[in-house]
């Protein structure tokens, strides 16, 4: 029988082992099994069923806490693919799925979901004081605008810890005694500890803090608001000085059936303005809102808000600058210096080109803070030692910032640049430039006519990417500049020197303003649109190249 019919017929967990198997079975052939040692194996079975374990051991619990929290979307999604998980790994055969899985979760659990997630907060409004529900907006409005009631009577008040949260124990005019935290509404207590004053002030299972703890952790207890029941209407009691407790109720009471609120003091009624907060008529809006759908406002916002119109125009102009000059300089500077290095008869060149790859060893993030200190206008460098105390503002100036930013993105650049001209240069074929001499051509000419078209016609690609790498070099400008120096006529920390990706984090980390997530994701949307549109056109014309150059 064939070997090939002998494998079909014995199936995928045994193979045929023919002549030369043993003095025993001369010329026979022996089947020798694998089932013991594959991945189908006895040992391969128990090392995935102990792995899958210990995978579902973390899904069961990740999978409790979306069910206590009601994340029902998230549950079943991640209940399936828990079951597809299993699925894949216990079932005999599908190899390939078993080597794809992870790369596809990991996928789309961090490029997938991560950009579908951005898109979609790009069409919200959510953001500080925007970033959770109606019905939270009103109980945090109620809870956060709370003035003392006049003539409360004083709870006495003692503090108690427990599983490292702080608690307070209150004893109400009447003997009452009461427990309650920031978390933990009001609630009757018994078998409290007293004193001689009748003051509450141990209960079992809680340690009670004496006046050296108090003040160690006054900040935290100073900050407890205990609910006085569910209802956020009903106040809270806060302590000032851990020893006595007022009552506090809402300076703002809520009218459910009207969905409004009034200002017990003024008598402004607030009314749900349709973009997710409580408006006066004055047009003043409470702090507090929650999140909304917007549609294409946020787009709008990036071209019209009036602090951020003018910036952002400029900063566009400079990204497109920087990552165009980035690109061409380090280019330049690479591809020169692998000519230069390239020579056969340069002696220690492998020395030199280890010398040039150097900066392409450090970290950009911590190259640019020690440029920043190097550039520094008062106590840099190259101001107190190089240019004998110089007070050069290369840093502060807008102009000679933007320098200092392309100078240094050149110092870690050209060596990337470099070693794709080095490979690129040394695939060239010796015999076209022997040909070239050999009728005439002068090395320029030799350098523009062939070796720059066919060096381009695999560099473009890497150029492509270079740019788009520097269109979102984040590390450069914020660890050098910080975006400075900044715009004088805006509110925002908005720089000279800053580019879209960095203008993307200040908007959505508070730099300068509140945070604004939805608006930073449109920010980064208008990036990605940009990106893609260049790097589309770019890589048509590098296709065209290659027809030209065929």
């Amino acid at each position: 029988m064939p070997e090939t019919e002998l494998r079909e017929g014995l199936g995928p967990d045994v193979v045929p082992a023919t002549q030369g198997a043993g003095p025993s079975a001369p010329g026979r052939q022996r089947v020798t099994s694998r089932r013991r040692f594959g991945p189908d194996g006895t040992k391969g079975t128990i090392a995935k069923i102990v792995l899958l374990g210990l995978v579902d051991a973390v899904a069961v619990f990740v999978l409790t806490m979306l069910f206590f929290s009601h994340s029902w979307a998230a549950l079943a999604v991640s209940a399936v693919v828990v079951l597809a998980i299993n699925w894949i790994y216990l079932r005999k055969g599908g190899l390939p799925a078993k080597y794809l899985a992870p790369g596809v979760l990991f996928l789309l659990v961090f490029q997938v979901f991560v950009v579908m997630f951005s898109g979609y907060i790009a069409f919200t409004n959510y953001g500080d004081g925007h970033n959770s529900t109606k019905d939270d907006a009103i109980a945090a409005i109620q809870l956060t605008a709370q003035k003392r009631v006049p003539d409360s009577p004083a709870y006495k008040a003692a503090v108690l810890a427990k599983d490292n949260s702080f608690y307070l124990l209150f004893t109400a005019p009447d003997g009452k005694v009461s427990l309650g935290s920031t978390d933990t509404p009001l609630k009757s207590v018994d078998a409290a500890g007293k004193d001689s004053t009748g003051k509450a002030n141990a209960l079992d299972g809680y340690r009670t803090l004496n006046f050296q703890e108090i003040v160690a952790n006054q900040k935290q207890i100073l900050g407890i608001t205990v609910p006085v029941s569910s209802d956020p209407a009903d106040g809270t009691l806060r302590t000032a000085d851990g020893s006595n407790a007022y009552q506090f109720k809402p300076a703002l009471k809520y009218d459910a059936a009207a969905d409004t609120f009034t200002d017990t003091d003024t008598g402004s009624v607030y009314r749900d303005n349709g973009k997710g907060a409580f408006a006066a008529e004055s047009g003043e809006t409470l702090s507090t809102g929650w999140k909304i759908d917007v549609g294409m406002e946020n787009f709008a916002r990036a071209f019209t808000d009036p602090s951020l119109r003018g910036p952002l125009l400029g900063v566009i102009l400079w990204t497109f600058t920087f990552a165009l000059a980035s690109v061409a300089l380090t280019f330049a500077l690479g591809l020169f210096l692998a000519i230069a290095f390239n020579r056969e008869d340069l002696k220690g060149k492998k020395v030199y080109r280890i010398l040039m790859i150097l900066p392409y060893a450090f970290p950009a993030f911590l190259t640019g803070l020690v440029w920043s200190g190097i550039l520094n206008p008062e106590f840099g460098w190259l101001n107190q030692t190089l240019l004998g105390g110089a007070s050069i503002g290369w840093l502060t100036n807008p102009v000679l910032a933007k320098i200092s930013v392309l100078v240094v993105n050149l110092w870690l650049g050209y060596p990337y640049m470099f070693l794709v001209c080095t490979g690129a240069l040394q695939s060239l074929p010796s015999e076209l430039d022997e040909a070239a001499r050999m009728d005439g051509a002068s090395p320029w000419r030799v350098f523009r006519s062939i070796k720059l078209p066919l060096l381009l016609v695999s560099i473009a690609p890497l150029l492509i990417s270079s740019f788009a790498f520097n269109f979102n070099n984040f590390n450069v400008i914020f660890m050098l500049t910080g975006g400075g120096p900044r715009f004088a006529d805006t509110n925002r920390d908005i720089g000279a020197t800053d580019i879209l990706i960095t203008l993307v984090y200040k908007v959505a980390f508070g730099q300068g303003t509140g945070r604004d997530y939805g608006l930073a994701s449109a920010l980064a949307i208008i990036i990605f649109i940009i990106v893609a549109t260049v790097s589309a056109i770019s890589f048509k014309q590098t296709k065209a190249l290659e027809d030209v150059n065929s």
